[in-house]
């Protein structure tokens, strides 16, 4: 909501910049989606490394840790 509210302002105050950041704000997004594809996985790897060099600590800590 914020940012429609600053892109009102900028609208008012300089229309052509405000259309040309409306025209270009999807082709932005399309750009930057195979790197938050990217990221996301790597996430998830990380994650799996993480718990399996943690899980004998779990094992050993016992069922009352939980």
């Amino acid at each position: 909501m914020a940012a429609f509210f600053l892109w009102c302002i900028l609208f008012v105050l300089c229309w052509p910049i405000a259309l040309f950041a409306l025209v270009i704000y999807p082709l932005v997004w399309l750009l930057t989606l195979p790197l938050r594809i990217f990221g996301i996985a790597v996430h998830g790897v990380l994650s799996l490394i993480s718990a399996l060099f943690f899980l004998p600590v779990r094992l050993l800590r016992g069922p009352r840790a939980i």
